[in-house]
C-alpha cells in the first residue's frame, strides 16, 4: 500500500493522508483522478492495468537507457522521447508509450541527423541534443497526428476484426460479410485479439461490449494524455452521426479513451458499449455501421 501511495505521488495526484498502509477515501480519489488523466476506465480500483500505467508513468527521461527491447520497454519517457522526435519532424508513430520499430527508426534518423552515434538508443548525448533543439519548437504541430490527419499513412487491407461480449457482433458479422473479410473473434481474449490483428493487418477493430446499465451507446476511440488518434476520432464521429439519425436507437456519445486494446493494436480500434437493445434496434444498429464502415473503407 506504502508503494502505491508513493507512486501517486511521484505522478503529481494529489494525495491527502496520514495512513500510508491504508486505502482510504483519499486514495480512492487519487487513483480515480490518475485513471481519469490517463483515459482509464474510472473505477477506483487498482487492477493490473492502472498498476502498470502507474510504474509506467513514474519513468522521467533521463533516468534509464531507451532502446528496442523484447518486451518493449514502455513508459512516460518513451512517450516524452515520441513527442520531442514528433515535434521535430521524425515520424515515431502512436504517441503511445511503447518504445518499437517505427521509434527506433525515427531515433537513428534524428541522430543520423545530427552526426551523433546513430545506434537508436536513447544515451545522455542524444536526449541533451533533443531536448535543445526542442526548447525553440515545442509549439509546433506533431508530425505523427499531421500524418494521421491527411491519411499518409499506409491503410490496412486486411480483416474486419471483431470482438468484445454482445450479441451485436454476431449481427455485425453476418451484415459485413459482403463488403468485409470479417473475423469474430468474440471468445478470444483481448491480447489474442490483438496478436491477430496486428499480424493480419486488420482494416480496423471493433471491441463490443454490452453493459446493462448503459443508456446511451459509447464510442471510444484511442486517446493518451499526449495524443490521440484522428482517424479514430473521424470514424467514431461518422458512427455517431449515422447511428444519431435513427429514432429507435439511444443517444450517442463519442470519446477518447487510452484501453489496452486500442493501445496494443497498430491500425484503428473503436470501442462500442451498449446498452440491453431488443432486436430490431440491434438490427438496425448493425447495418449502421457497416453501412458508415463501407462508406468510409471503400470509397
Amino acid at each position: 500500500m506504502c508503494e502505491l501511495h508513493e507512486l501517486l505521488r511521484h505522478v503529481g495526484t494529489a494525495l491527502v493522508t496520514e495512513t500510508l498502509d491504508t486505502f482510504d477515501d483519499n486514495t480512492l480519489i487519487a487513483v480515480e483522478a490518475f485513471q481519469r488523466s490517463r483515459g482509464l476506465p474510472i473505477t477506483g480500483v487498482v487492477d493490473s492495468t492502472t498498476w502498470t500505467r502507474l510504474v509506467e508513468a513514474s519513468w522521467q527521461p533521463g533516468q534509464r537507457l531507451l532502446y528496442l527491447t523484447r518486451p518493449n520497454l514502455r513508459g512516460d519517457d518513451v512517450a516524452d522521447l515520441q513527442v520531442h522526435l514528433a515535434q521535430l519532424g521524425f515520424n515515431p508513430g502512436r504517441i503511445d508509450g511503447i518504445f518499437g520499430p517505427i521509434l527506433e527508426h525515427a531515433l537513428i534518423d534524428f541522430q543520423r541527423n545530427c552526426g551523433i552515434g546513430a545506434d537508436g538508443t536513447l544515451t545522455r548525448i542524444t536526449l541533451r541534443e533533443l531536448t535543445r533543439l526542442t526548447m525553440t519548437t515545442s509549439d509546433r504541430n506533431l508530425v505523427n497526428e499531421a500524418r494521421d490527419l491527411a491519411g499518409f499513412d499506409d491503410v490496412a487491407s486486411g480483416p474486419l476484426v471483431l470482438c468484445g461480449e454482445s450479441p451485436l457482433a454476431a449481427l455485425l458479422a453476418s451484415a459485413a460479410a459482403s463488403s468485409f473479410d470479417v473475423h469474430n473473434l468474440t471468445a478470444s481474449f483481448d491480447d489474442e485479439v490483438t496478436r491477430f490483428a496486428n499480424a493480419h493487418g486488420a482494416v480496423t477493430v471493433l471491441s463490443i461490449q454490452e453493459v446493462s446499465s448503459l443508456n446511451v451507446i459509447r464510442l471510444h476511440y484511442w486517446a493518451s494524455y499526449r495524443a490521440h488518434s484522428r482517424q479514430g476520432e473521424q470514424l467514431a464521429s461518422s458512427l455517431a452521426t449515422g447511428l444519431s439519425r435513427s429514432e429507435h436507437l439511444p443517444a450517442v456519445e463519442v470519446t477518447g479513451m487510452a484501453l489496452t486494446i486500442m493501445r496494443e493494436t497498430t491500425m484503428t480500434t473503436l470501442r462500442i458499449e451498449h446498452g440491453d437493445l431488443d432486436a430490431s434496434a440491434l438490427r438496425e444498429f448493425s447495418t449502421t455501421v457497416v453501412e458508415i464502415l463501407s462508406e468510409v473503407f471503400h470509397r
